[in-house]
This record gives structure tokens, sequence and C-alpha cells, in this order.
């Protein structure tokens, strides 16, 4: 299979996929939920630790202005690496729930009102649900949800009826972390804009695996997490236009997002600042860097081309197993095209005849395979689709066709057991 960089050079990269799980080579098809480090960002991460420790802002100490240098340059390279048009758009947050959640508390704060309007999808995370149900239960707003095909992608003519003049946010994930369905966000957005409603996209599942171009998108605000592409757990990214920014409140008070403060009135820092109180994960916004770094040194391109091929190679596997279901890709498994041709991302769920997908986990588990089963924090998604539950392949830039071809045999001898 032609990627365009070597998967085994690639592997030694991620010393965790050598180990041996239940007495099995480890077979990590879970990273949806989180991918795993390479050596470059524990390295970078510990070599600050153990030779440039110091808090950030402020210092005036030799330490402290290497640690902020390392800091405000993780904040360039994110820039970069979503082509942000200033850093001043670059928020640290803890993740892509704190971003939803910063972004639906303020904006709420500052712009809803009782009877108002804020359109998410069914096949939201919870994340992207619940701060927004928080909202409704304190400003009494209303969700309107676009309703999604039985082939898994979203009715965009009845996305486009759900406008009036009450709607004040539209909030979408770009791509499903169960279904990998890729969403039009670009298109979405144009609509919103043409009622001039703001959006926001969860990148949470998009940005691990094809380039992202935020001013191409023209989305207002845009979210991910680190520990997705590679990067640390506790660090990600809120994207927002600086005329967006500009308007909405603090979302925590504490040091860093002040600009003066007396027991009369304090006064705040401009964005991104304003939005980072107390000490920032320093270490992390450093450790983040690195990943995006190791990224496109192997190639956003390549990475999408590996991926979508893996995909494409699992989805023909799969498709032969006896009671096989998959949920999503409708288009793919018509379709007998190259990966450049797909439509799905780098996920597939599914389940087998009526085997809990609780046991098909329980068993892969006991063959080394690491998959993630369940509702995948998207319960009115299972409820659309009709179940409870299902398992999910997630793939990332360091799995092999050999890995899925041992999935496969995994389930196959599941099945026999049932």
């Amino acid at each position: 299979m032609e990627t365009g960089y070597n998967i085994q050079d690639v592997r030694a990269d991620f010393p965790i996929l050598a180990r041996e799980v239940h007495g099995k080579p480890l077979v990590y098809l879970d990273n949806g939920a989180t991918t795993q480090k390479p050596l470059c960002v524990l390295d970078a991460m510990r070599d600050e630790y153990l030779n440039v420790n110091a808090n950030v802002h402020r210092g005036v100490h030799y330490l402290s202005v290497q640690a902020t240098e390392l800091h405000e340059q993780a904040r360039e390279t994110v820039r970069r690496f979503i082509n942000a048009r200033s850093v001043s758009e670059i928020v640290f947050t803890r993740g892509t729930t704190e971003g939803l959640n910063l972004v639906a508390s303020t904006f709420g704060d500052e712009f809803l009102k009782p009877g108002d309007e804020v359109i998410v999808s069914t096949m939201e995370h919870h994340s992207n649900i619940v701060p927004w149900q928080l909202q409704a239960h304190k400003r009494g707003i209303k969700l309107r949800v676009i309703p999604m095909t039985d082939g898994g992608v979203l009715d965009l003519e009845a996305y486009k009826g759900l406008f009036n003049e009450k709607t004040r946010m539209v909030s979408v994930m770009h791509v499903s972390n169960v279904l990998g369905t890729v969403n039009p966000v670009k298109q979405m957005i144009a609509i919103a804009h043409e009622h001039d409603v703001p959006v926001m996209v969860d990148g949470a599942q998009s940005t691990p695996h094809f380039a992202i171009d935020v001013q191409d998108l023209d989305c207002d605000f845009f979210v991910f997490s680190g520990h997705k592409m590679y990067g640390p757990t506790g660090i990600g990214v809120l994207y927002g236009k600086e005329s967006w920014l500009d308007k909405l409140p603090p979302y925590q008070g504490g040091g860093e997002m002040i600009e003066h403060v007396s027991f009369e009135k304090t006064t705040f820092e401009r964005p991104p600042l304003k939005f980072e109180a107390g000490t920032p994960d320093y270490v992390a916004t450093h450790g983040l860097a690195k990943a995006i770094e190791y990224m496109e040194h192997l190639g956003l391109d390549n990475i999408e081309r590996h991926e979508r091929e893996l995909t494409r190679y699992a989805l023909s596997q799969l498709r032969d197993i006896p009671g096989m279901h998959i949920y999503g890709h409708a288009a793919d498994l018509l379709s007998d095209g190259q990966a450049n041709d797909m439509q799905g991302d780098a996920v597939i769920s599914f389940n087998v005849g009526d085997i809990h997908h609780m046991d098909m986990g329980t068993l892969l588990d006991q063959l080394g395979i690491a998959v993630r089963t369940g509702h995948h924090c998207a319960q009115p998604l299972m409820d659309r689709l009709g179940v409870l539950g299902t398992v999910r392949a997630s793939f990332a830039l360091y799995n092999t066709r050999e890995e899925v071809d041992v999935l496969v045999a995994g389930i196959r001898r599941v099945s026999q057991m049932f």
C-alpha cells in the first residue's frame, strides 16, 4: 500500500504499538477515543520539565522567558496548522469539550434570550448537545436538530428549513465519531451565513485525519483536542474569529486574563488571554506543537491517503462477514472505487448478528484487539440507528492492512462462538 511514508519506521516512533496484550500483539484500533503518542512528543515534554520548567508570561527570569517562548511558539504552530489569520484567534483549552462549553456559555451570556434557537445535528457528540441544553435550562432557548438520512448523512434540505428569525447559532461536528460521515460543513456554514448566523465546528474527529483551513471553511469557531492527534491529553484549541472573540465575555476569572484589577472594577485582556484564566498547561502546548510538526513531517495528504485506503480495505473485508451490519459509509459500501473516492473517514461502527457489542469488544480484547464499544457519547444517534451501541474500529496514521486482517479474523472467530 503506497502511503508516502514508511509505515514500519512510523510504527517505531510509537513504542506502545510493540507491546503485547493477553499474550497477543497489540492491535490498537481505538484511535477515535485517543491516539498513541510518538517519542518526539514525549521526549519534548520530558525535556521541558527537566530543563525549562517555569511559569509562563510576566516572568523576567531566563527560564520563564524560555518557557513563554515555547508556549507562544506553540500558538503560532497551531495558527499555521489550521490557517488562522492571527495568533489572537487561537485559545488554548483543556480539549474539545471545554472549547464547546466555553462558546456555549459565553455566547449564551451575551447573545441568547428566551425563545432563541440553536441548531445542532442528530449525530452530535454529547459535548455538543449538553452545553446547549444547559443554556436551554438557564435561558429558555430551544434546540433544533438537523435530521439524518438512513444512509448516515445529514439532510441539507431539512437543515435549510430550520432557520428563522430566532436562529442564533449553528453548532455541528465536522466528522461523526460513530459513522465516519464527513459533513459538508463549508456548505453548511455558507447557508448559515446567508441568515447572518455564526457557526461552530467540532473538529475533534477531522483535525487528526486531513488538512483544516478555517479561513477557507469560513467558520466562526472551530474546536479540537490534542490527544486525538498524537499530542498529550488535557490540551485543546478553540479557534474563533477575532471579531467574535472580542464580543464574548470571559469564561473564567483569575490570573492571566486580566488587564487591571481593583475592588471597584476589573478590566480584561484581549483574546486569546481573556479566555485563558490561570496557569496554562504550557508543557502540553509544547507537546501539541511537536505532534503537529510530526504530522506535517509525514504530510497531511499522505496521512489522509493512507487512512482512507485502510478504511476502504477494512470495509471491503468486513462486509463479507455473515451477519455484519455496518453503520454509515453507505456510499462507500456501494462503491468499489479507490481510496480518493471515499466519502467516509477513518472510523467504522458495526454489529454482527445478535452478538452484544460489549461481548464482541471483550472477546476481541482477549485476542489483543482494542476497539471501542457502547454508545460513543452519541446516544441520540444510537436512538436514530435503533441500537443501544456498536463496536467501533477507528484508524490512525500508524495502522496497517495486517492489523485489519487480524481484526477481521478476530470478528469471524468471535462470531463462531455464538
